[in-house]
């Protein structure tokens, strides 16, 4: 007879965050604030691409953003170039975000005078894919130059996103990126997943990608 206890700890932690990100969500919902959970592997332009969201939003929605990261504090510098409303997250070393880290990082950044609040994850495709933050999306960004068959490699990412955003198709004539191989790959994981293909540089992309954000948020505060 063995004389020790096998406890499901990893279970646990993921059935009390699962509780934690319900509660929030009910609370975003009451205060009429919507979350966007942003997660990319890095350089993938995830900032780049919040500072054209911004661009074509800022107008119309107050926003607010929370930089994710171990460390530094470069990302929200340049958001709060944009006039959005930032705060810097240090994960202390953690390669993602919970629920309950999201609700300290919404405490900090204050939401009674945001409508739209994106939660710019730490960069990785692994991490923040296993953790509900208490987003009401989850939105992914892959860019060209990292392939595509990134969802073959990191199927639970592609499979827990809203929305897929193809980055930097700018550039697409000088990497071997077949883009409907991607699409398909993407699909068969997701089927719902909605594809915008964009470059934030150029901003081909970026009104689609806006329009559906403000869908989302008005079928939020209905």
């Amino acid at each position: 007879m063995e004389g020790f206890r096998v406890l499901e700890i990893k279970k646990s932690v993921f059935e009390n965050n699962d509780r934690e990100a319900d509660k929030l969500r009910e609370e975003l919902k009451k205060e009429k604030t919507f979350l966007l959970n942003l997660m990319s592997s890095p350089g993938s332009g995830k900032t780049t691409t919040l500072k054209a969201t911004i661009a074509a939003l800022k107008d119309e929605m107050r926003i607010g953003v929370m930089e994710a990261d171990i460390d530094s504090d470069v990302d929200a510098a340049t958001i709060e170039k944009t006039g959005a409303k930032v705060i810097q997250l240090h994960t202390g070393g953690m390669c993602h975000l919970d629920a309950g880290m999201t609700r300290q990082g919404l405490e900090g950044l204050g939401t009674d005078n945001v409508d739209f609040a994106i939660l710019e994850n730490v960069g990785n495709l692994v991490c923040p894919a296993e953790f509900d933050t208490g987003a009401v999306k989850n939105a992914m960004i892959l860019s060209v130059p990292e392939g595509h068959d990134k969802p073959l490699k990191y199927p639970l990412m592609f499979s827990i996103c809203d929305v897929l955003l193809i980055n930097k198709i700018d550039v697409m004539p000088y990497f071997d990126f077949d883009l409907e191989a991607c699409k398909q790959y993407v699909t068969k994981l997701n089927p719902n997943i909605k594809i915008i293909p964009i470059s934030a540089r150029t901003g081909e992309g970026i009104e689609e990608w806006a329009e559906w954000l403000r869908q989302q948020v008005k079928a939020w505060n209905e």
